[in-house]
């Protein structure tokens, strides 16, 4: 099955799962209009974007089964694992929704941010909070027999709340509107990353297919997230030098980190190498929205040569990644190319 019909496949089960959480709404005795908000934000929020996470889920349980294609799985089989991938999808929503209202975000996905569409506004957060909830409604209802049900649930709650330290220290480190560089570190960017990211795009999507494939041994479980971790730092330590050097007909997008005051392992490294003139330079111009300073910033970045400095952490993790997957230790069920696929889509890939 190719990439596109996998992705349409997926993308196909998600209407009954609204259809689902509208039946839910009707027993409540919810009157139409509500529900049909409820919907709207359902379908505005939720199927859109790339959804790597979700189809994660599906491709790893096929390795995990042995299967050469997801057309190799029975419907009911199919359409239980591509329910787990709609939950990590609704549970992206539910951060999307928030972190946009948090940010005063414009656009999602090419389109206005939820809170700015017509009528909506502050309700967005009661919206966010529904998107998470419906995880649990779903859950409940197909999964509330399964031997690893507990395990659904204290995974997406242990991994929600990862996330969102990670948003915290994120928020109070790196405002917007106030601009203290004393307080960025490199290590300080790791734990952001690894918990704001990592955890619920890498790990979260492989546990969730390993406990569905019947592979849940807790030593199998500490041998992918040994990977999954670092690779999902590596992958977002890869978006913030893409936002710094990529071009926007690379990625798609117009670079705005520095402006925007971000703790991005750019700014971080630099403040590690700088001297005291860089340092004053990178203090009078990181996260002012002016091109100029931008400019100023890019130069400081250039006179440090942090890009040879990035390409070769690219090559050490890389090397660090691969040697940890070689040692992976499959006797209880668990396959090594889980964790090889996912390194074969981060590796030096340039959107």
């Amino acid at each position: 099955m190719s990439k596109e019909a996998s992705r349409q496949k997926f993308v196909d089960e998600f209407p009954s799962l609204v259809q689902e959480l509208r039946v839910v709404l009707e027993g409540y005795g919810m009157p139409k209009e509500a529900i049909e908000w409820y919907e709207s934000s359902l379908n505005y929020n939720t199927p859109g974007g790339k959804l790597n996470r979700g189809l994660s889920v599906v491709d790893t349980y096929a390795i995990l089964k042995g299967y050469e294609s997801v057309d190799d799985m029975k419907d009911d089989e199919y359409k239980k694992v591509a329910l787990l991938g709609w939950c990590i999808e609704l549970l992206q929503a539910y951060f999307l929704v928030a972190d946009d209202m948090m940010d005063k975000s414009i656009t999602r996905r090419g389109q206005p941010c939820w809170y700015r569409v017509k009528n909506v506004n502050e309700i967005a957060i009661n919206d966010a909070f529904m998107l998470e909830a419906a995880i649990y409604v779903l859950l409940k209802k197909h999964f509330r027999n399964d031997s690893y049900y507990v395990d659904l649930l204290e995974l997406f709650h242990d991994v929600t709340f990862q996330t969102e330290l990670g948003q915290l220290l994120d928020l109070i480190t790196a405002p917007e509107d106030h601009v203290d560089l004393s307080k960025f570190s490199l290590s300080k960017h790791s734990f952001i990353v690894i918990f704001k990211t990592a955890y619920y795009s890498f790990y979260l999507p492989v546990a969730l297919a390993m406990y569905a494939a019947g592979v849940n041994d807790s030593k199998d479980l500490k041998q992918a997230q040994d990977v999954l971790i670092p690779l999902g730092e590596y992958f977002q330590i890869q978006d913030d030098y893409l936002d710094c050097f990529g071009t926007p007909e690379q990625i798609g997008k117009i670079g705005t980190d520095i402006q925007d005051n971000k703790c991005s392992w750019i700014i971080n490294k630099a403040l590690e190498l700088a001297n005291e003139k860089q340092r004053k330079i990178l203090d009078e111009n990181y996260g002012r929205k002016d091109s100029k300073c931008e400019a100023n910033c890019k130069a400081v970045f250039s006179e440090l040569k942090i890009d040879i400095h990035y390409r070769e952490y690219e090559e050490a993790v890389a090397n660090e990644l691969k040697d940890k997957i070689s040692q992976v230790d499959e006797s209880r069920g668990f396959k090594k190319e889980v964790l090889t696929a996912f390194l074969n889509k981060v590796y030096k890939r340039s959107k």
